[in-house]
């Protein structure tokens, strides 16, 4: 699906309980229909990818997995590394990728209708921690889908790279992909939008306050879903919308939570905060009267998200627990009224 430029329309008003979404119109893609880990083989000269870095030099490469009939798959791509913070070599040695399939050749395969997939990778070899945050993060965009179907599914990995020119050792460890914005805008009956920044009053209020909520649960200060810091709206959020009509910002990319903790995550110097770990509620006030209702929604989630956790394979017993106190932190705060009006309701933007 090709992007399209989008007049913004403004609602003079909107219903105060605004929580009902757009119904999902399109089916989801093979790939992101089941949550089993895929054993693929990942074969491509990664030695000179990761010495490149630049997203106009792209390497070809091979994607190969074995199916549940045992039959055997072999997909041409190219793959180049992506990001911004996460590429820099000191930050991760082994950096995100994108990875570019030929989509005459992945009909009928689990990959069926993929162009473009963004990879999250491990960040640095060998690296328990590393790993964890990985797991983490992947458990994040598995919480928004618990919540709302206008997010970005994810589908983990069990990984083996190949260096095909034999100058790094092959290893096997665990990454996930993202849902491409296209596919994901078009199974929500949706289109990507070219805009440099968005009004509030144009984006639907309850999937603004609900992704708002979301973001105060993981911790997360590194996002802005009206604005960018390049040309197209918005921080590490993908807006889409229909002409006329009222837009859906979704976000992305949670290396910087506090849920995650990710190594080399740091406390957003913006706000003065002494951790990562610290939450700061950043919804919108003009969403505060149906934030009770956004909360409420949370609170009937509460078991799933919680199980979510607790089933997530390759957390170790030491993480899942730090995971599931800093989930259970957030319900102690939205379950005492005082609490949410200090912590959410004052401190809306």
């Amino acid at each position: 699906m090709s992007r399209c430029r989008w007049t913004l329309v403004v609602a003079a008003a909107f219903p105060l309980l605004a929580m009902a979404e757009t119904q999902v119109a399109g089916s989801v893609d093979p790939l992101f229909q089941d949550l089993d880990v895929v054993d693929v083989r990942l074969t491509a000269p990664f030695a000179a990818i990761m010495s490149s870095r630049h997203e106009n030099e792209q390497f070809d490469g091979r994607l190969s997995y074995v199916d549940e009939a045992g039959n055997s798959t072999e997909l041409e791509l190219e793959i180049r590394t992506r990001g911004r913070y996460r590429l820099k070599e000191n930050i991760c040695p082994f950096a995100p990728l994108r990875l570019n399939f030929k989509k005459s050749q992945t009909e009928g395969s689990l990959f069926a209708g993929q162009d473009k997939l963004k990879l999250v990778t491990h960040c640095k070899d060998n690296s328990e921690r590393y790993l964890q945050a990985l797991l983490r993060e992947y458990l994040a965009y598995r919480i928004l889908n618990q919540l709302t179907d206008i997010s970005f599914r994810v589908r983990l990995l069990k990984i083996t790279y190949a260096d095909m020119d034999e100058h790094w050792p092959q290893q096997t460890t665990h990454g996930f992909v993202i849902e491409h914005e296209d596919r994901l805008a078009r199974r929500a009956g949706l289109e990507p939008l070219e805009v440099e920044r968005i009004g509030e009053s144009a984006l639907q209020p309850g999937h603004l306050n609900l992704v708002s909520v979301f973001h105060f649960l993981i911790g997360n200060t590194d996002f802005s879903p009206v604005a960018g810091s390049k040309e197209n709206c918005c921080h590490n959020h993908a807006l889409l919308g229909r002409d006329g009509g009222l837009a859906y910002s979704v976000p992305y990319d949670f290396d910087q939570a506090g849920m995650v903790n990710a190594p080399h995550a740091t406390a957003n110097p913006r706000f003065k905060l002494l951790s990562v770990r610290q939450r700061l509620y950043r919804g919108r006030c003009r969403n505060n009267e149906i934030l009770d209702d956004t909360l409420e929604k949370y609170r009937q989630q509460r078991g799933a998200i919680l199980q979510l956790s607790n089933e997530e394979i390759g957390l170790t017993n030491f993480t899942r627990k730090k995971l599931q106190k800093y989930i259970e932190q957030f319900y102690e705060i939205i379950d005492a009224p005082k609490k949410v009006n200090r912590l959410l309701v004052k401190k809306c933007i």
